[in-house]
């Protein structure tokens, strides 16, 4: 974990969102807290991981979810050197 993130107001956000039990609830939270752009940017980059976990090259990724090359790059070094919080995620969606 990056200790340079850790921070109380953090701590309070990543509880809140533990807190949530349903979609519904996510949905309503997610869309006080982020504008669209940016709860589309975060879905996105997901998205860009769960096609790089399965294989897929940029030019499919690129056109399926419509990200940059440079956000596929981004979320690629993430998933090979990152905290590997993608990793898990996708690991848990798949079980």
């Amino acid at each position: 974990m990056d200790t340079r993130l850790k921070s109380p107001v953090i701590d309070y956000l990543f509880a809140a969102i533990l807190s949530l039990k349903t979609e519904e609830e996510c949905y309503r939270f997610f869309e006080d807290i982020c504008t669209v752009a940016e709860l589309k940017s975060l879905a996105q980059r997901l998205e860009v991981a769960k096609k790089l976990d399965e294989g897929a090259g940029y030019a499919e990724i690129a056109e399926v979810t419509g990200a940059s090359t440079a956000t596929i790059s981004r979320v690629k070094r993430c998933l090979n050197y990152g905290a590997d919080g993608y990793q898990l995620v996708l690991d848990r969606l798949r079980a």
